[in-house]
């Protein structure tokens, strides 16, 4: 029988630092959510970078992606990898810890030490499982905004994130702009499509669908629906390339073989590589986790919460902004970023605007590209500039 995934908490034996920092509010601190339900206890996990300075201006938030975590700038104490973003967070790179204090925690809903569906229930002792209330972006970040408060962070150099990192960036710029100096948003959507929510639903159903999800109570049986998320995974890694990125990696290479097998093995060398990413992927993320949270961005509209007037959202602003996005990214196109632009536009907003070219598909903003490292370091440095920071 498969052993049931087991979260990253305080408790961890991961050495140093490397468990992060958590925090539980107290009861009278629960969190109002989205659905007109409260969640408490509240817990919250994350990691800082860099040393916070004396008038607390340097501080950048970054908000990572459905799969991400607080391990944005350092080795994953799970995987072993570099941070998701250690190629745009460290000493010298375009978000320099030398200058700012960066902080990062982990999403509602996750897995990695903040409140989700694999933590006791006080009601019943046991996993929430399903019983956790669902939970939407502005739960996200209504939960990071009583971390700040909790830290004694009242303002924020910059807001960052790419996916569904942006759409948490932009819901800060709209539930607290009087908190927030600048956002960078990347490759995100001020709500999400009807095909990304598809290709969600594809996901959620894989899961339900293995008989070791148990209605979503396998923590409590022991079992774990890994095959289900492992395909739930391989369906929405491919919503992260683009064709041509596959085609270069791949092409119809095949795979340790010289000829077809006639069989339903791992002919090609796509097919191993998403197999791959679909086995790695269960050793560090939970099935109910990845349900939350898909619903999480299906349910972001920004625009249905003003009045359906997206320029209504960053009405009066002062906020400055930066939006990127890449020109193979089919799951959040160059289009999804023009309509808020031109929002921000509407609204009299401060915006700045970029497309890079690129066939790395939607995890370009993951990846080395050089030309977004330099244009982004100049929008920081203007943050930093204008913030006094050095």
């Amino acid at each position: 029988m498969s052993s049931a995934f087991q979260p990253l908490s305080a408790a961890s034996s991961v050495a140093g630092e490397a468990a992060g920092q958590a925090f539980t509010f107290p009861p009278s601190q629960y969190l109002p959510l989205d659905s007109g339900e409260r969640l408490s206890p509240l817990s919250i996990a994350w990691k800082t970078f860099g040393r916070l300075n004396a008038d607390r201006s340097n501080a950048v938030l970054l908000c990572h992606a459905l799969t991400g975590d607080q391990y944005a700038a350092e080795t994953h104490p799970v995987t072993g990898k570099p941070g998701w973003w250690s190629t745009m967070v460290g000493p010298g790179l375009p978000i320099d810890t030398n200058r700012f204090h960066v902080i990062c925690s982990n999403v509602i809903g996750g897995c990695m030490g903040s409140s989700g569906p694999h933590d006791i229930d006080p009601a019943t002792g046991m996993p929430y499982g399903l019983q956790f209330p669902v939970i939407t972006i502005r739960d996200m970040v209504r939960a990071q905004a009583m971390l700040l408060d909790h830290l004694g962070i009242a303002t924020l150099a910059c807001v960052a994130g790419g996916s569904m990192g942006g759409m948490q960036a932009l819901q800060w710029a709209s539930s607290y702009p009087e908190r927030v100096h600048a956002v960078l948003a990347i490759a995100t959507a001020a709500r999400h499509s009807a095909q990304n929510i598809a290709f969600h639903e594809v996901g959620r159903q894989a899961i339900l669908a293995d008989p070791e999800w148990s209605e979503g109570k396998y923590q409590t049986l022991g079992t774990n629906p890994r095959k289900g998320l492992a395909v739930a995974r391989m369906a929405a890694h491919i919503t992260y390339l683009s064709e041509a990125a596959l085609h270069r990696k791949f092409g119809r290479n095949l795979q340790d073989r010289n000829a077809l097998s006639y069989r339903f093995d791992a002919d090609f060398q796509v097919e191993s590589y998403l197999r791959y990413q679909g086995a790695s992927f269960v050793e560090r993320f939970d099935a109910n986790s990845y349900l939350y949270i898909t619903r999480a961005m299906d349910y972001f509209d920004l625009a249905a919460d003003h009045g359906g007037v997206l320029a209504n959202a960053f009405k009066g602003t002062q906020t400055r902004f930066c939006v990127v996005s890449f020109t193979s990214d089919w799951l959040f196109p160059t289009a999804e970023s023009k309509k808020i632009v031109h929002a921000l536009n509407a609204a009299g907003a401060n915006v700045s605007f970029v497309e890079f070219e690129t066939d790395r598909g939607h995890d370009a903003f993951l990846l080395d590209v050089p030309e977004m490292f330099q244009t982004l370091r100049g929008f920081i440095d203007s943050v930093a500039q204008a913030r006094g920071i050095r």
